[in-house]
């Protein structure tokens, strides 16, 4: 399977099983969408024609000599053969888990109107993690973690500065107890910044792999959903706070992470604002909320948010010749390396080899599913007492989903989300449509990217 386009005035062509990315010229491309549909000679006869007074057939012919010979080398038009590798590595790493995400606060001092998490209650009760269950959530992690040596904990909510105590008492924890295991532990942070002070920030910035901001970006936009409960923005009170904590990280290992919905399908402004405000670690994300709600993206908003992807992308490469690149998540993509084939077709970890834990020790898929009941996995003192909802999660990969199967982008998305699949339709197996959508436009603004910067 190939898959080709035009962007940024070049035209690529993508061997989708190989992974071969081709910049080629117009007799080429043109040769490229012919060449399995139609025989030689017609190809040759078809694409002379249309670029005549520019190339002749001899030299239409010499350029499809040259596209046969990409296709012998296994760079074009390269067959699937994966399917039988899909469940291989889970196969392989069964029972073992490498990252918790630990909801230590559901509860939160802001009343996001698009949270999907319900403010921070998960459709639940108010509640904070407790030493004593976070703990048994690391010993729990380490039981599990086979021969891995790195452990990946991420402190989420709610907002997990208001059980900041506890945060930091299960750091020094797991510290203490690394060495022992052969382990080591990565820390991340999610947090909305209303809490963060000088003690935070060196916390932060000494146990911290990576800490995730929230800020939606322009001011107006922000403070339209980002509000505390008495209905003020919270802006203002973040973004001094913000600064003061990526300058102290020297401006490395964080994520400045915004939320766009219908009110600002134009969020390259709001990149553009963050940008003004000296972040440059960014990540915006489309909403994730029920349909009907005010803040849904629609039709209208979805044509508006792919041309802001291929803006942005231009945004990047201008930045870059001028010496003040900056990095957006969805775009971070390696042509030359990247996960291995069988992580590319296996799928999201999620209730495999990720679990979410709830203040009360209870284990889910990810923290998009906490609170759905049917898919509680267990809890920390007992493990996994559901292994059918397990085994769902385990049997997730890119060809489980027909949807995926003639999807050009598969092996960058290795199937995608299961939450937003089960959100949209009702199975863990489902397509989320406007979700796969954006992700392939996200996918050739980031390839496109990369093949700007290798040529310049």
């Amino acid at each position: 399977m190939i898959h080709q386009y035009q962007l940024g005035g070049y035209n690529i062509v993508l061997d989708v099983c190989s992974g071969a990315v081709h910049v080629v010229d117009e007799v080429a491309y043109d040769i490229i969408a012919r060449f399995e549909a139609q025989p030689r000679e017609e190809v040759i006869a078809e694409v002379a024609r249309k670029h005549e007074g520019k190339v002749d057939k001899e030299e239409v012919a010499a350029c499809y000599a040259q596209v046969e010979a990409l296709r012998d080398a296994g760079k074009l038009f390269t067959p699937d053969t994966f399917e039988p590798m899909a469940g291989k590595l889970k196969e392989k790493t069964a029972g073992v888990v490498k990252a918790l995400c630990l909801h230590v606060a559901h509860t939160c001092n802001l009343n996001c109107a698009y949270c999907f998490a319900s403010q921070g209650k998960y459709h639940g009760e108010r509640a904070v993690m407790s030493y004593e269950v976070g703990k048994q959530a690391l010993d729990f992690l380490i039981a599990h973690s086979g021969t891995r040596h790195n452990l990946e904990v991420d402190f989420f909510g709610g907002e997990p500065l208001m059980n900041f105590g506890v945060v930091r008492d299960l750091v020094a924890y797991a510290r203490s107890i690394e060495a022992q295991h052969g382990k080591h532990f990565r820390f991340t942070l999610t947090t909305n910044g209303l809490l963060i002070d000088d003690e935070v920030i060196d916390f932060a910035n000494r146990e911290m792999s990576n800490v995730v901001l929230s800020l939606d970006g322009r001011k107006e936009i922000h403070d339209r959903y980002r509000v505390d409960y008495a209905g003020n923005g919270s802006w203002e009170r973040i973004v001094p706070k913000f600064q003061k904590l990526v300058a102290a990280r020297g401006g490395k290992n964080y994520y400045m992470r915004g939320t766009f919905t219908h009110q600002n399908p134009d969020f390259l402004a709001d990149i553009r604002q963050m940008l003004d405000l000296g972040f440059t670690e960014l990540s915006m994300e489309p909403v994730v909320c029920a349909p009907g709600d005010p803040a849904e993206l629609t039709e209208a908003d979805m044509e508006i948010v792919k041309r802001q992807y291929e803006e942005l992308a231009q945004l990047m490469l201008e930045r870059d010749a001028e010496g003040r690149p900056f990095t957006f998540y969805h775009y971070m993509i390696d042509l030359t390396g990247g996960p291995c084939i069988y992580k590319r077709i296996s799928g999201c970890g999620s209730g495999t080899e990720y679990m979410a834990v709830t203040p009360w020790g209870d284990l889910y898929p990810c923290h998009q599913f906490v609170g759905e009941e049917a898919y509680k996995l267990g809890n920390v003192y007992e493990g996994v007492t559901n292994p059918d909802v397990q085994a769902e999660f385990a049997g997730c990969n890119v060809y489980a989903r027909p949807e995926c199967r003639d999807c050009w982008a598969r092996l960058y998305c290795s199937g995608g989300c299961a939450a937003n699949a089960y959100h949209a339709t009702g199975s863990v197996r489902g397509v989320y449509k406007p979700g796969c959508e954006l992700f392939k436009k996200r996918m050739e603004c980031a390839i496109m990217v990369q093949v700007a910067r290798a040529f310049k």
